[in-house]
C-alpha cells in the first residue's frame, strides 16, 4: 500500500494503472483532487478497494511474494475460469531479490484443508511430556532441531500411557508423542513463535517478523498449541504447494534489485539465467569502510560489539545492529543487558 501511494501518482501521470495486493484486500490507485485546490493528494484516500482480479488487471501490481504465490495456488484449485484472479505471469520485478530467490528459494507455500480431529491426543501428550528428563529420557540434536527418545524414555512413556506403543507399533501415538516432545524440548516461546490472544503465530527465523496465517506442518503446530494451552486447530492435509523458486521461474521475464547481488551472481546465473549488473553510486561514497576486525572466538566478537554499542550509545549516537538469526539477537541482547 505504501509503495502504491508513493509511485501511484508517477505511473498515473504516465497513463499506467496500478494495483496492490495485501492479505485480505486489494486496491487500485485512483488520484483524488482536493475540492478546494487543484492538487492531487498521495494519501490513503487515493486507494480504491476493488476485487482481487481487478487489481491483477492493472498494468503494474504491487504485492508480497507470499500473496502472489498463494493466489497462484488458489487459481490452480479454482473450480471455474471466472474465479481465477491472476492473468499470465509476464514480468516480475523483485525487491531484495537475493533474499527471495536464493535465501528463501526452497520455502514451500502450502494450501491445506482440515483432515482429522485429534486435538485431545495432542493435549494428552503435552501433559505427559514434562515428566521426561533431558539427556536421561531423550536427546536433543540442536543443529537438526530434532529430538530422540532413549530406551529409558520409551519405557517411562509406556508406563505413563499404560500401553506398549512401540511394541504394538501404534504409529499415530508415536507421531503425536514425537511432535509433543519436539514442541516441548526444541521450540521456545517468543523465539520460534509468539502467542497473541488465543493464537500461536510463527516467527520467521530469517527476519524475526511474525507470519500470521502460516502453520508448522506435520502436527507440530497442534503440539505447540497444546503446549501453550490455546485452542488446538484440526490437523490438515496438503491440497497445493509450490516453492518461491518454482513460482518465480514461471514468469516470462524476471528481474530484481538488492544491495548484495554481486556476491550471489553465480547462483543467479546457474539457477535463473539472470545476469547481475552493479550500478555505480550517484555521488562518490563518503562512508569510511575500515578494515575488518577478526576475533579468535565468537564470544570475543560479541563482547567487543556490545562494548562498542555502549560507547556509541553513551555519546548519543544512533546504532544499527544486524545479526544473522534470532538466536544471535538473543545472545547480543543478554550481553547488552549485562
Amino acid at each position: 500500500q505504501r509503495e502504491l501511494n508513493w509511485m501511484g501518482p508517477v505511473f498515473d501521470l504516465l497513463g499506467l494503472s496500478v494495483g496492490a495486493i495485501v492479505h485480505e484486500k486489494s486496491f487500485v490507485f485512483e488520484a483524488q483532487e482536493k475540492p478546494d485546490q487543484e492538487e492531487v493528494t498521495i494519501e490513503h484516500e487515493n486507494l480504491k478497494e476493488v476485487p482481487r482480479k481487478e487489481a491483477y488487471l492493472a498494468d503494474i501490481t504491487y504485492g508480497t511474494n507470499n500473496q502472489f504465490g498463494f493466489d497462484y495456488l488458489r487459481d490452480n484449485m479454482a473450480p471455474s475460469q471466472e474465479q481465477i484472479v491472476q492473468r499470465s505471469l509476464n514480468f516480475a520485478i523483485i525487491d531484495e531479490v537475493d533474499s527471495i530467490l536464493i535465501d528463501e528459494a526452497r520455502t514451500p507455500l502450502i494450501i491445506s484443508a482440515p483432515d482429522q480431529e485429534s486435538s485431545e491426543l495432542y493435549r494428552h501428550f503435552s501433559k505427559i511430556i514434562p515428566n521426561l528428563k533431558a539427556e536421561e529420557d531423550y536427546e536433543v540434536d540442536k543443529k537438526r532441531r530434532s529430538v530422540i527418545l532413549t530406551e529409558a524414555g520409551i519405557s517411562k512413556m509406556e508406563k505413563l500411557l499404560g500401553v506398549d506403543i512401540y511394541k504394538k507399533n501404534l504409529l499415530k501415538h508415536i507421531h503425536h508423542l514425537e511432535q509433543a516432545l519436539k514442541a516441548d524440548a526444541v521450540f521456545e516461546r517468543d523465539k520460534d513463535y509468539v502467542v497473541q490472544g488465543q493464537e500461536l503465530i510463527i516467527v520467521d527465523s530469517f527476519t524475526g517478523r511474525l507470519m500470521p496465517g502460516r502453520r508448522f506442518s506435520g502436527g507440530l503446530h497442534q503440539a505447540l498449541e497444546a503446549k501453550e494451552n490455546v485452542p488446538v486447530m484440526p490437523e490438515s492435509r496438503t491440497l497445493a504447494t509450490i516453492t518461491f523458486q518454482n513460482y518465480f521461474r514461471l514468469y516470462e521475464k524476471l528481474a530484481g534489485m538488492t544491495g548484495t547481488a554481486a556476491t550471489s551472481a553465480e547462483e543467479f546465473s546457474k539457477v535463473y539465467e539472470l545476469e547481475v549488473t552493479v550500478i555505480p553510486t550517484n555521488k562518490p561514497i563518503v562512508r569510511d569502510d575500515k578494515a575488518d576486525k577478526i576475533f579468535k572466538t565468537e564470544d570475543g566478537k560479541f563482547k567487543a560489539v556490545a562494548n562498542t554499542i555502549k560507547e556509541l550509545h553513551t555519546k548519543g549516537q544512533p546504532v544499527l545492529v544486524g545479526t544473522i538469526s534470532i538466536e544471535k539477537n538473543e545472545k547480543l541482547s543478554r550481553l547488552l543487558k549485562k
